[in-house]
């Protein structure tokens, strides 16, 4: 309800936009009386693009509606009487407009809440920046002149409508007073048939009103002229300001949110902020559409009554200019709301939505187009850009390809949903020297053909996807994560598709390795500096290299994944892929409550450990093992009295925590008492162990896992003891003492014996 009692203190435009957020589709009384309800509902939780979601909207639909209900059987007195017809009249329109189609609702909701989110957070920074003294951030800087600026447009389409009108009055006066002229001319000619006398004295008369006519429709055309001049230089400065405008919005704003939807392929922030650039975009239309349409009002008065002077060639520029200027704004809005996989299996289901941000003010769903997907190589890509032909090739096949687009009129936007996409085939290009094939690019190019103004004006439209790597096995998947994860990265604006560096800064390399580990691990603990030293260190394989070193550092992208780690047969990414795979299956919550510190190596676990008691242990990843972690503790060596030793088990995997739990294991290590530095262990790990098994269902007891490292366990209590035990393939400590396994098999509580 917080977002709605701020939203009713909005003002001026801000307060129109939102007011225009509602209507027959949504009530905004409906908003009102049940702000509370509507704000505490999980709408987010619902995917429009997921048919199977919408038994969810189903269920918020027949909630909304039994609460719109419930609050007018609630209605007294005599203004409660009408509030009750009201709020049932409305429960009753929502359930018959929505009934079949209950994601519209969701759509509906989400796109109005996220509006006024948006309104307010605006409204806040604006009052936040004035009423305080400070500057207002960039962002809201940039807002405001963009807003600013429409409304300058506003006005001066306004003063050249009124302009024009002024025009068309005083040419009709004109023309009207031309047939007059005319009209004596044709008088004058007719006096030959009247009498001498009379005709005299009449034709006096008439030569002297037509001097005055005459005289008037000189200095009028004149005057028309210079209307029509002035007109058309404020044209030209209109377009001109509305260039720079959609300059800015287009190759800047656009282009941003665009390089914020490929860093969230990293893990970066949900792009956001497309409903604010479609309503950017939608008033370019408009005041675009308004000043073409005034120019070929202009055009025909020209056309009507014409004059001496340049005016038919300055309507010609103009006209050619404000075509231009729509045609860059359709073609450059036709944008990809949901990409594709960047990492793209064969024979595996996809999905894309594709939108026209000005399809909706421009009337394009009244004749709905027909999107169509097909998948091009690097190379054909490049020529696409060039204008080159491709003979409509495509390198590969993908099935449901073909999409109408849709008008969604409780949000405005006209797009097309591509649910059920697949690649059936690919066709792979000849690769450069050492170049794999998780290392070639290909994109998904949408196209589709739509007119504006009733035909007048007809755009064939093309984007391209991000670049997509290609998969025929699970196995490419991390190999082919690191092609993409190089491209999001490290892509620059406008460039040749797909070229990227090969070599880059390693701070660079370690904010989009950090940027994928937070994102992996839905957390904001991402990687410190002592981590990002670490792997430094790792990367460039050398123990020496501190934080200062690294910073004017270089790494190759054959460094990064395609030549493997000294003394090993994997590379860089596929360790540290590894290790975010294992973190992100097993260890996630680990990781964030601050319990694995990971990236330490075997000298410095020891280093740690050796300072700390008997028993104090640390979580480090495998430096041998691709996605492995290894417990490193300090205990006595039991084969000498008074020495103290680091220990290190054979490394974790995924498939060993299948079996059990990290905190199950730790638990059952009763040697491991103090989490590095000085923390209890069951502090740290009991809220994650398995709970103690339940009695006996049918006779019979559960036999339970557990595992024990020989050097550090102490006698296993007898079966009869009613903890029967069965250890598990435990790893060993790195001194190679083998592991001891003993199995207990289940008891049976019948007297007869076990089946």
């Amino acid at each position: 309800m917080a977002v709605w009692i701020q939203a009713q203190q909005l003002q001026g435009d801000a307060l129109h936009q939102m007011q225009s957020l509602y209507g027959q589709h949504f009530p905004i009384e409906v908003r009102h009386y049940l702000a509370q309800w509507i704000e505490g509902q999980l709408w987010d939780s619902v995917e429009l693009e997921n048919p199977q979601d919408e038994l969810k909207a189903k269920r918020l639909l027949d909630s909304l509606v039994q609460e719109l209900q419930r609050k007018a059987e609630h209605q007294v007195g005599e203004d409660g009487f009408l509030l009750k017809i009201k709020l049932g009249h409305y429960a009753s329109q929502l359930k018959s407009t929505y009934d079949r189609c209950p994601l519209e609702l969701v759509r509906c909701i989400k796109h109005i809440l996220h509006s006024e989110q948006r309104l307010v957070q605006e409204a806040n920074n604006a009052v936040g920046s004035g009423g305080g003294g400070g500057t207002m951030d960039s962002l809201s800087q940039r807002h405001q002149q963009i807003n600013q600026t429409f409304e300058e447009l506003r006005v001066s389409t306004q003063e050249t409508e009124n302009e024009l009108r002024k025009l068309q009055h005083n040419q009709e006066y004109f023309i009207i007073q031309y047939q007059e002229n005319l009209r004596i001319q044709a008088q004058l000619s007719s006096l030959s048939a009247v009498p001498a006398e009379e005709r005299t004295q009449r034709e006096t008369s008439l030569q002297a009103k037509r001097a005055t006519v005459e005289a008037w429709l000189t200095r009028e055309a004149n005057t028309l002229q210079k209307y029509r001049l002035d007109l058309a230089e404020k044209h030209q400065k209109t377009l001109s300001q509305l260039r720079k405008q959609q300059t800015l919005i287009l190759d800047e704003e656009l282009i941003q949110w665009k390089r914020r939807q490929q860093l969230a392929g990293n893990g970066g922030p949900t792009e956001g902020g497309l409903d604010v650039l479609q309503s950017w975009c939608e008033k370019l239309a408009d005041l675009i559409w308004q000043n073409r349409q005034q120019i070929r009002r202009a055009e025909h008065l020209t056309q009507q009554l014409p004059l001496p002077g340049p005016m038919e060639e300055l309507l010609t520029k103009l006209n050619s200019d404000i075509t231009d200027i729509i045609s860059a704004l359709v073609t450059s809005t036709f944008i990809i709301e949901k990409q594709p996989p960047q990492v793209l299996k064969t024979q595996t289901k996809f999905a894309a939505t594709v939108r026209l941000l000005v399809g909706g003010k421009l009337n394009v769903h009244m004749n709905p187009p027909q999107v169509k997907a097909v998948i091009v190589s690097e190379q054909q890509a490049k020529a696409l850009l060039k204008n080159e032909s491709t003979r409509n090739d495509s390198s590969g096949e993908i099935l449901n390809n073909n999409c109408v687009m849709e008008y969604h009129r409780t949000t405005g936007t006209l797009s097309a949903h591509f649910r059920n996409m697949s690649l059936k085939r690919i066709k792979r290009s000849d690769r450069r020297g050492a170049e794999s094939v998780t290392e070639e690019k290909f994109t998904v190019m949408f196209e589709s053909q739509f007119s504006v103004g009733g035909n007048e004006l007809v755009f064939h439209v093309k984007t391209l996807s991000l670049p997509v790597v290609v998969i025929v096995h699970g196995s490419q998947d991390n190999n082919a994560t690191a092609t993409v994860l190089w491209d999001n990265a490290f892509a620059e604006p406008g460039r040749v598709p797909f070229v990227v560096p090969d070599k880059v800064l390693w701070p660079q390399l370690c904010e989009a390795l950090d940027m994928k580990y937070k994102a992996e691990m839905h957390s904001a603990r991402g990687l410190c500096d002592d981590n990002l030293v670490f792997l430094a260190q790792k990367a460039f394989s050398s123990a020496s290299i501190n934080q200062e070193d690294y910073r004017n550092m270089t790494m190759s992208w054959a460094q990064f994944n395609r030549e493997s780690l000294p003394g090993r047969n994997f590379t860089f990414w596929q360790w540290f892929d590894g290790v975010m795979e294992l973190m992100k299956k097993h260890l996630k919550p680990h990781w964030n409550d601050g319990a694995i510190l990971g990236f330490v190596n075997k000298q410095q676990a020891q280093d740690m450990l050796m300072s700390k008691p008997n028993g104090t242990f640390l979580l480090r990843f495998s430096d041998s093992e691709i996605g492995g972690i290894t417990i490193a503790w300090v205990a006595e060596n039991p084969n000498k009295a008074g020495e103290r030793l680091v220990w290190n088990l054979m490394p974790y995997t995924t498939k060993d925590f299948s079996i059990r739990s990290l905190a199950d294991r730790i638990s059952d290590l009763n040697h491991l008492m103090f989490l590095y530095p000085d923390r209890p262990k069951d502090e740290v790990f009991s809220k994650y162990y398995t709970p103690p098994l339940s009695k006996a269902v049918d006779g019979y007891v559960k036999p339970q896992i557990k595992q024990v490292v020989p050097e550090f366990t102490t006698p296993n209590p007898e079966p009869s003891s009613g903890n029967p035990t069965y250890m598990d393939q435990a790893p060993s400590p790195s001194v190679a003492h083998p592991i001891n396994f003993a199995i207990f098999p289940p008891i049976c509580g019948t007297p007869g014996g076990c089946n």
